[in-house]
């Protein structure tokens, strides 16, 4: 079964006001998707976002944005810099590999020889 995690990649603190307590401690983090597997590790490029109040710990939603936000929400967006979408396989991947190659070479050779 593949596992599926959101892995950080940028954080930032940020001064706007939280719309449920009027704080000045928002924390914005961007995500991106990974899938980990026996065979396979992929990146994918899915990002995700989450913006997390400081000192009530709520997390505000895009519903609840001022126009604030949306500002600096925008300017980093921009910024992130995700990795790219790939696929990188396992040694156990590879030594399944050989041994299928390995085992239609045999059938092939005992085929030939009769």
């Amino acid at each position: 079964m593949a596992k599926e995690k959101q892995l950080v990649i940028q954080e930032a603190d940020i001064t706007n006001n939280c719309p449920e307590c009027f704080n000045q401690e928002l924390k914005i983090t961007f995500y991106q998707k990974h899938t980990f597997n026996a065979l396979y590790h992929r990146t994918t490029g899915v990002v995700t976002h989450e913006i997390k109040c400081k000192k009530c710990n709520s997390v505000i939603y895009p519903v609840n944005w001022t126009q604030d936000i949306e500002r600096v929400f925008d300017y980093y967006n921009k910024l992130v810099k995700p990795d790219r979408p790939a696929v990188r396989f396992t040694m156990l991947f590879f030594i399944i590999l050989v041994l299928m190659l390995c085992l239609v070479a045999a059938g092939v050779y005992f085929y030939l020889e009769g």
